[in-house]
């Protein structure tokens, strides 16, 4: 017998495993979510069970879960292009000049727990009345995507060699002008990947917008608790809703996924 194939069987099943345990819920959630309630209790009825897209109407209709929909695309498009705009520049600061001290205070947000503000910020924002509208919402979303997106630019820029720069400097280019012109076109896959990361985890932000949403700004992953009372709980417009949440970001990271490794990667090696 070969002596890898033991390795390569073990490696096969390790992987099977893996995959299962984070496709099984994700198969079941969308297979509930063409059940109605009395199905998904019935454990006959596991595999075998007459589709329904009455739940999809509850979510998408009665739920209003349209508007949602557009709350959470507009906050995590927002809170994402606003990100974009300061810690491109602030991730380039930081990595051509050697602003040590800047680049550990957003490594410390990085690991601050965000729960550890929310109490502050919603004694600030409530006394400013800002409190259930969308400006607090993506500003406390940036406080995630910020911080994200200049520790990956900082190691994108890490790895683009200075040359280019120099010379541009030498013919007369400030270093506004070089960045602009020279390095900028050269990080694209690196803003890429950032922004991309940067728009599903503000998209899958629950927390923040919990406390400091309104019933109007909602998104979609505090819409969904909607669907839990207190007596009981809507199984299948739950999982009617989670899909809805979920499918969209699952098939943006499909499609993107390459754009979202090869930038990460670009930024891994320095020279």
């Amino acid at each position: 017998m070969n002596p890898s194939r033991p390795f390569k069987v073990f490696r096969a099943l390790a992987l099977a495993v893996v995959v299962l345990s984070l496709v099984a819920p994700l198969l079941w959630m969308i297979a509930a979510s063409f059940k109605t309630n009395v199905d998904i209790y019935d454990t006959d009825k596991a595999f075998a069970f007459s589709p329904t897209l009455g739940n999809y109407h509850t979510v998408l209709q009665q739920a209003n879960y349209v508007q949602f929909i557009g709350n959470s695309l507009w906050v995590a498009f927002a809170a994402t292009v606003l990100s974009l705009l300061l810690g491109v520049p602030a991730a380039y600061s930081m990595s051509r000049f050697n602003m040590k001290k800047s680049a550990l205070v957003v490594l410390m947000a990085r690991v601050i727990p965000g729960v550890s503000l929310l109490v502050p910020w919603y004694y600030v924002f409530s006394n400013l009345q800002m409190v259930g509208g969308y400006t607090v919402l993506i500003l406390s979303h940036m406080f995630v995507s910020l911080p994200l997106i200049v520790y990956i630019m900082m190691g994108f820029f890490d790895s683009l060699p200075e040359d280019l720069e120099e010379a541009a400097l030498v013919d007369g280019l400030t270093h506004i002008g070089a960045f602009r012109r020279i390095t900028l076109p050269l990080s694209v896959p690196g803003v890429a990947t950032a922004g991309i990361l940067s728009f599903i985890f503000s998209w899958n932000n629950f927390m923040f917008a919990l406390v400091l949403s309104g019933a109007d700004t909602k998104t979609l992953p505090v819409a969904i608790f909607d669907f839990v009372g207190y007596a009981s709980i809507d199984w299948g417009g739950l999982m009617a809703a989670a899909t809805v949440v979920t499918l969209p970001i699952m098939v943006i990271a499909l499609f993107v996924q390459k754009y979202i490794v090869s930038g990460l990667t670009a930024g891994a090696t320095k020279g």
